[in-house]
């Protein structure tokens, strides 16, 4: 859901983007001067499996996407600053094919601002698209120099000319099922050193992950807009919500603030689950 807010940020200078754009830390204790994001948003250590982080940015009435079905109207310079960040300290992006299909989704290449959050690491992380149908993007099967090969979960009834067109492209797994599970996405994640992961939605994706306790944090941009009645949320809706999965169970699941951070007008949240 995230990937025409990154495109505008990656047309920019990065040394103009850090002079540019400050951050002001609201909780767990106020910080006036510049917050290193870096240290902010670093990852846990010592884990036994995947760490999975979403990355989604809402109106200040809960919308989720724009009047175009898209996220570029809620975005911002100083969210595509968070979304970089991010996106450098993962080992992977992971996103549905629906919403690697609205955002043209493509391999990521290196950026000059990564160097140092990937010391050790390939360059840029891989993308990995969870498919059904196989129905992806141009975008992804397009071969991008220096970018990690995009690695794309599908399951057996996917057609078969479209998986041998695929699997030409990136790297295709096909997991037992009807539908590939968040557990199977983890497995199969953790069996590549895939730990560090990013998910950017969609909606039904991350209410995928919610539902089967297997989103550990949130990192939620919350734009100072209005959207009115009608946007979707970023966590699809329960049964009865149009294009919602109608077998997931509704969740009170706690979280935590991390914390807080505000920067022109914009609030950036982490929450933890507790």
């Amino acid at each position: 859901m995230a990937d025409l807010r990154w495109v505008t940020m990656s047309s920019k200078n990065d040394a103009t983007e850090r002079d540019s754009i400050t951050f002001r830390r609201l909780l767990p204790h106020i910080k006036s001067t510049d917050v290193d994001l870096a240290e902010a948003y670093a990852y846990p250590s010592g884990y036994e499996r995947p760490w999975v982080r979403a990355n989604m940015v809402s109106s200040a009435d809960g919308g989720a996407v724009g009047t175009t079905g898209r996220t570029r109207e809620l975005s911002s310079d100083v969210d595509r600053r968070v979304m970089g960040t991010l996106r450098g300290l993962c080992d992977v992006v992971l996103v549905g094919a629906a919403t690697a299909r609205m955002e043209g989704y493509r391999p990521l290449r290196p950026r000059a601002a990564w160097r140092e959050l990937r010391e050790g690491r390939p360059g840029a992380p891989r993308i990995a698209v969870v498919s059904r149908s196989l129905e992806l993007p141009k975008s992804l099967l397009t071969e991008e120099p220096e970018a990690p090969r995009p690695l794309v979960i599908t399951v057996p009834g996917a057609p078969a000319e479209r998986r041998k067109h695929v699997a030409e492209h990136v790297e295709l797994v096909v997991v037992d099922g009807d539908s590939v599970s968040p557990r199977c996405v983890i497995d199969t994640l953790a069996e590549r050193g895939l730990y560090r992961v990013l998910t950017e939605g969609g909606p039904h994706l991350l209410a995928e992950f919610v539902a089967a306790e297997l989103l550990d944090e949130l990192c939620l941009t919350t734009s100072p807009l209005f959207l009115g009645s009608g946007a979707p949320r970023i966590v699809a809706g329960g049964p009865g919500t149009p294009g919602a999965p109608e077998d997931l169970p509704r969740q009170n699941t706690p979280l935590r603030i991390a914390h807080l951070l505000e920067s022109d007008g914009n609030l950036f949240t982490r929450y933890v689950r507790d």
